[in-house]
């Protein structure tokens, strides 16, 4: 894993300023710390910093790439998994490798076989920029998942992207500012697809490439999928085969995906939490293993979000190393800020702050590389919204009492996250409801939230949002080709792994969070393969007798402890500040520092009067718990939005990266 930058003139004779490029490297060393390159041709030029996983030889694997005959140019981020083998293949075929690096498979693929033919091949997470000087064609590349970010934007006379936006705020070409429907979207939690906070800023999306070609007339910018999410008509699954065939098929598909993870010239661990996936991850990367692996766990001090028992007696059972990270929840407001730097959104739980500081034990373990469960979710449909759309809209043999129990049992065991993983209230989109079908019960808890955001908005930006339906900019990114003639359980699912997936669990709760301590995480339950398998398993093998995720339990059920074969999905986040005295008053220190008269006046994004009557409603005797979740989502992301403009609108982040690069060493060599 490393973090990626370049410009792309719109003039073949320019030069680059190498020292820029260097600059824009430096401002994101904590993806890469083990070193820096830059190069550049016909007016294109790439950075990268670099951590060291595979070819550990600081010269040999160092990038970017320059192909032999001077054609192409690569700069990647991210692993690209069965590339020993592909490495064989191509050199038989007379290929000639620089390093050992599994980065270098990706030009010699495109030389071979061409771009559309070459992302068939590669298997992993990953983001990387190739320029054909050929073609006068610059390729950005997202894997399909949208595990490894990657942003641009256009100036004048450039494109400039980069792995983070960091990246592109270093080049003084680059405008920053909040656009309206980018501020919207971040007190609402859920963000349109392929968007950024940020004026003009756009996310390459998963499983897409950006091809930009130039020519006299300016840039021609083409966006196109070369992959996604795509099951199986409801009327296939009539002749689907038996429960048997996907669990066997499952267990076959996600011990390859760990043994392929597996593969580094560093030490490999596995984050454990007290859930089926990561306790699936670890036992079989355990029984794959020589050696014990290492299991790192975040546990809280409140008994109602803990789940260390568990992971102690599945680290026990696997005779795991094992490392607890203990947080109370007044100290995760202490880091918020330094998160907010790195997720460069907002976050509506400080569970990404725990997983920052988890990070951090990591790589103070030494420990450069971890496998986690992420996806295991989307696959298997374990989320409390996926259960709900399937019995309100997928199981027509349900009379009203049935589904009324359905509701009553997931109201009860999921009381914790009301307000947050389930709505408070039934909110209706009328834009989803005619390309989904009904309106996806895991974007109603952040829809709903568009009453409060409309309000708290500063009068300039609420008069540009005049109109402004948040549903509907989400389903114009749907395609839908993709969920015609599909069940409900896989619309649902569908929904989720294109906003949520992508925008919340990757992103800070993944590798933001992960790679700001020089920290690759690795999740196998995305690997592309399985995922393939797992999204032609019919829906009732999905959920089985009201139980989430039942192939995948029945997969895993020889290494999984009892109590949590048997235990109901709970959703891991951290407790919200309304539930422990120590962790408001920790939030009131930054709310009164943000959020004061001055600050929101200065920043000019919020209404202040409305936040203090946001407070004053959060506050109010007659408010319940789940409208208190609700709000205290809502007062993260109002200090999210204000720590945002501090450290990205109001900073000179020019001036920080050329600063980074002196305090850091990295020089560009003087001519």
């Amino acid at each position: 894993m490393c973090g990626i930058a370049g410009i792309y003139s719109t003039q073949a004779q320019t030069q680059i300023d190498n020292q820029l490029l260097v600059n824009m490297a430096a401002i994101q060393h904590h993806r890469g710390p083990d070193g820096f390159g830059y190069k550049q041709m016909a007016g294109v030029g790439f950075s990268h910093a670099r951590l060291s996983i595979i070819d550990l030889d600081e010269q040999r694997g160092r990038q970017p790439f320059i192909s032999s005959d001077k054609r192409l140019m690569l700069a990647h981020n991210g692993e690209f998994y069965d590339y020993a083998r592909i490495r064989a293949e191509l050199v038989a075929k007379g290929a000639r490798f620089q390093s050992k690096s599994d980065s270098e498979i990706a030009m010699h693929l495109y030389q071979q076989l061409g771009l559309d033919e070459m992302l068939t091949h590669l298997r992993g997470e990953f983001a990387f920029a190739l320029f054909d000087q050929q073609t006068d064609t610059l390729h950005l590349v997202r894997d399909r998942f949208g595990i490894k970010p990657l942003y641009y934007t256009q100036t004048e006379d450039e494109i400039v992207f980069g792995s983070e936006l960091k990246v592109l705020f270093a080049n003084p070409k680059v405008k920053r500012q909040f656009s309206s429907e980018g501020l919207f979207h971040q007190l609402i939690q859920v963000m349109v697809p392929g968007s950024t906070a940020f004026a003009n800023v756009h996310q390459i999306k998963p499983g897409h490439v950006v091809s930009i070609t130039r020519s006299e007339q300016g840039f021609s910018i083409e966006d196109r999928p070369y992959w996604d999410v795509n099951f199986p008509t409801a009327q296939a699954y009539l002749n689907s085969k038996d429960e048997a065939y996907y669990i066997d098929g499952v267990r076959k598909q996600l011990l390859e995906a760990v043994q392929l993870r597996l593969t580094a010239d560093v030490p490999v661990g596995c984050y454990l939490s007290g859930g089926i996936d990561s306790c699936a991850i670890l036992g079989l990367s355990s029984a794959a293993a020589q050696a014990p692996i290492k299991a790192f766990t975040i546990g809280f001090d409140s008994a109602e979000y803990d789940e260390t028992p568990i992971a102690k007696q599945m680290a026990q059972a696997t005779k795991a190393d094992h490392h607890i990270m203990s947080l109370s929840g007044d100290e995760l407001y202490g880091h918020f800020e330094r998160t907010l730097w790195h997720t460069e959104r907002t976050i509506y739980n400080t569970l990404g702050v725990a997983k920052y500081l988890m990070s951090q034990q990591v790589n103070e373990s030494n420990y450069k590389v971890v496998m986690t469960g992420e996806g295991s979710d989307e696959l298997f449909a374990g989320y409390p919204a996926f259960r709900k759309d399937l019995f309100l809209y997928g199981l027509d043999e349900l009379d009203d009492t049935e589904k009324a129990q359905w509701q009553t049992m997931l109201e009860d065991s999921n009381k914790l996250f009301k307000g947050a993983m389930l709505s408070r209230e039934q909110y209706d989109s009328a834009a989803l409801d005619e390309v989904v079908g009904f309106t996806p019960s895991c974007l109603q808890p952040w829809l709903s939230c568009s009453h409060f955001a409309h309000q708290l908005v500063a009068a300039e930006h609420r008069e540009l949002l005049t109109g402004y339906d948040a549903g509907k900019a989400i389903a114009e990114t749907l395609d839908d080709a993709m969920l015609e003639s599909r069940h409900p359980l896989d619309k649902a699912q569908y929904v989720w792994i294109k906003t949520m997936l992508e925008g919340q669990i990757l992103t800070w709760g993944g590798d933001r969070v992960d790679m700001t301590n020089s920290m690759e995480a690795r999740p196998a339950f995305l690997d592309h393969h399985l995922a393939e398998f797992a999204f032609t398993i019919p829906p009732q093998y999905r959920i089985k007798d009201r139980k989430e995720k039942y192939v995948l339990r029945e997969a895993m059920k020889g290494l999984l402890p009892e109590v949590l074969y048997e235990r109901e999905k709970f959703a891991f986040m951290a407790p919200p500040a309304h539930s422990d005295e120590k962790k408001w008053a920790a939030m009131r220190v930054l709310a009164d520092k943000y959020l004061s008269r001055q600050a929101v006046e200065a920043a000019g994004l919020l209404d202040f009067e409305a936040v203090n009557a946001l407070f004053e409603l959060h506050e109010s005797p007659d408010a319940d718990d789940s409208l208190k979740v609700q709000l205290d989502a809502v007062i993260n992301h109002l200090l999210g939005v204000q720590i945002l403009h501090k450290q990205f609108i109001a900073a000179d982040l020019p001036q920080f990266a050329a600063a980074e690069a002196e305090r850091l060493g990295w020089r560009a060599a003087t001519e």
